[in-house]
């Protein structure tokens, strides 16, 4: 199969990953952190390890401040409901689930205004800003789209934040891994990434980035190899945000995925802009294509045909011609209603570094015969 659905989970996982993770499973079956014997001992150091590779990563200030979650959903559920409790939150359109189910319970519990923010100029920035107001306690942004892999401006967003005392919560599912991240130049005071996409990990494994000193509640509780006899959660990172068993094969497939992307993010993200262009100069020349995305780093291009519904093309490209997209709603509502393509949804292609321009070719071989029978 051809397999173009990366966003979704990346289909290429390299040696050093899977090695790790089946060498956890067949000889280190130990919990790490909670025992006094040696096999405990060398999975604690295998987190402390990844902690490491992911700080380094994101330039965190200290390891403690990197905290082990179950996917990027759980580390923003942990960052937007352990921070915001009062005030105006600021979002865009452009977010998934993850960041609107949170903030929308928030809102209907009577704790925080909401404000959604739309693209009105060529500055979004300022779009953004905009809706900065003296009682703003949090501005929430994904750090890329990932419906049309469009990088918005965080970065800008963050510098003017900082002067305003606001911390920033940046969703880094699409864009950790593609383009590099600097928590301290950035001005993100909070990110949470998943291992299992651009950053070439497993599923079941994340990571909230903390670059703030602000106090976060948490989200779990229970035990965590320290502190036993506290009535409360330990007020220590990262055991305070850590409750329960960590998922050690994940998190030793996380730390070689995060070495690998350290030493290539910036030279794949290049190939993978080079390879949305290619598909989408390929799509402009087929009759009835409607193409949401700019070539970007991020893999990812955005497109219906005609009026037909782009679960049927996903579907089609996977039964005839053996290509896996994604097709549907992406679970970012707001962006399809702003795309106007909250009935049809939109096909979606994520690339990975890894796929060739014969696979390109292949696709768009597809769904130019696709095009001929709609």
């Amino acid at each position: 199969m051809i397999y173009f659905d990366n966003a979704a989970t990346n289909g290429f996982k390299i040696c050093a990953v899977t090695d790790a993770c089946t060498t956890v499973l067949k000889h280190l079956s130990a919990n790490p952190g909670r025992s006094a014997h040696r096999l405990s001992y060398k999975g604690a150091e295998i987190v402390y390890s990844a902690r490491e590779s992911v700080r380094k990563l994101f330039n965190a200030k200290s390891v403690d401040r990197i905290i082990f979650t179950q996917n990027c959903t759980h580390a923003l559920n942990q960052a937007i409901l352990g921070l915001v409790k009062s005030g105006k939150v600021v979002t865009t359109v452009f977010e998934h689930n993850s960041v609107l189910r949170p903030l929308y319970f928030l809102k209907n519990k009577g704790e925080i205004d909401l404000e959604i923010v739309s693209p009105k100029t060529d500055d979004f920035s300022a779009d953004i800003l905009s809706k900065v107001t003296d009682n703003t306690t949090a501005v929430i942004m994904t750090g890329a789209s990932n419906v049309t892999g469009e990088v918005l401006p965080y970065k800008q967003v963050g510098k003017i934040l900082k002067s305003k005392n606001i911390p920033l919560i940046v969703d880094g599912a699409q864009l950790a891994g593609h383009k590099k991240i600097d928590v301290i130049s950035d001005n993100i005071s909070l990110l949470a990434v998943p291992a299992h996409k651009a950053l070439n990990g497993v599923m079941g494994s994340g990571a909230l980035v903390i670059n703030t000193d602000l106090p976060l509640t948490p989200i779990t509780f229970g035990g965590t190899g320290t502190e036993t006899f506290l009535e409360n959660q330990p007020e220590v990172l990262p055991e305070k945000l850590e409750s329960g068993t960590l998922n050690l094969p994940a998190i030793a497939g996380f730390y070689e995925g995060a070495l690998y992307t350290q030493k290539n993010c910036e030279r794949f993200g290049s190939i993978l802009k080079e390879k949305t262009a290619l598909i989408i100069d390929g799509l402009k020349n087929i009759d009835g294509i409607k193409i949401y995305s700019k070539p970007n780093e991020c893999g990812i291009v955005a497109f219906n045909i005609f009026a037909t519904d782009s679960q049927i093309i996903a579907g089609r490209l996977d039964s005839e011609y053996d290509i896996a997209v994604r097709g549907g709603f992406h679970c970012a509502p707001l962006i399809h209603k702003h795309l106007k393509t909250d009935t049809l949804g939109a096909v979606r292609v994520s690339l990975s570094p890894q796929n060739t321009t014969s696979e390109i070719n292949l696709f768009l071989f597809a769904m130019r015969q696709i095009a001929k029978t709609l």
